[in-house]
């Protein structure tokens, strides 16, 4: 950089006639002026302005390389402003695993938008359920993925997870269920009626209170699945109470067909992260 700035100093003090000028076009001080003037000598060996207490005028050796330096400074200041006026694209290519749930409830949407605001970004996109990690398990990058995305707590060597978000789980029934068999007051009353489990959350259902106290409580499902939408077209058809995923039960709730049940305890372990891996893991579902 300090030889570009020195040659458009150069340029300017021949175009200016004298330093001071140029140090006014170049809104700098007079002594940078020189300093640069004096570098540039240095580099190229000779001298390049004849000075005297009033004016500059160039060398024969400055005059020769004058028309070269000016056309420098311009196709350098020309590739610069191009660059700022072309929009940073990004690009390249991207494999991401979405469970099932999210990639109908939401996902699908994002990753649309995303590929409208990035034309040159292609995805392969595996709508995927996954279970409970072990430790033979291989990681989403050693399944070719650079981002998988779960609501679990996974971790794999050499994978990056990160949070996107809080994940919430709600305890939800239909109007019609609570009506028969009652509203719950506390938690373990559920193991009185008929649970909806999403498997991967075992039988144990862990809540935190308005106070923070941890509540166990242990159920007898009614129905299992490791599908959220399963459960949820269940809960609607009045078949139990599920815990499930806020995202899978919004619209039933906004519609009515589902209702919130004991909204004062939270699920404790159900803030899950949404997150990703390096590979990529993404937490989310």
């Amino acid at each position: 950089m300090d030889g570009i700035e020195n040659l458009r100093t150069f340029v300017t003090v021949a175009a200016a006639g004298s330093l001071a000028a140029a140090a006014r076009h170049l809104d700098i001080a007079a002594s940078v002026v020189t300093k640069r003037i004096d570098q540039l000598e240095s580099r190229v060996s000779t001298r390049l302005f004849k000075r005297s207490t009033k004016r500059v005028t160039l060398t024969e050796f400055g005059a020769r390389y004058l028309p070269q330096a000016r056309r420098l400074i311009h196709d350098y200041d020309e590739v610069f402003a191009e660059m700022s006026r072309s929009p940073r694209q990004v690009e390249g290519h991207v494999r991401i695993r979405v469970p099932t749930t999210m990639a109908i409830a939401f996902m699908a949407q994002a990753l649309a938008k995303f590929q409208r605001q990035h034309p040159r970004v292609s995805l392969d996109v595996v709508v995927q359920d996954h279970g409970v990690a072990s430790g033979g398990a291989p990681s989403p990058s050693e399944m070719g993925f650079d981002i998988a995305i779960s609501g679990g707590a996974r971790t794999f060597p050499g994978v990056i997870d990160e949070t996107i978000c809080p994940l919430h789980k709600w305890l939800c029934a239909a109007p019609a269920y609570l009506e028969q068999r009652g509203m719950p007051q506390h938690p373990r009353e559920l193991a009185r009626h008929d649970c909806l489990l999403f498997e991967s959350l075992g039988r144990t259902w862990q809540f935190e209170s308005a106070t923070g106290l941890p509540v166990l409580v242990d159920v007898k499902p009614k129905l299992s699945a490791n599908d959220q939408f399963v459960l949820t077209v269940a809960a609607i058809k009045g078949n139990g109470i599920a815990l499930l995923s806020s995202y899978a039960v919004s619209t039933a709730l906004r519609a009515g067909t589902l209702v919130r049940v004991l909204p004062r305890f939270s699920w404790a372990t159900g803030s899950a992260p949404i997150g990703r891996s390096a590979g990529s893991e993404r937490d989310a579902r």
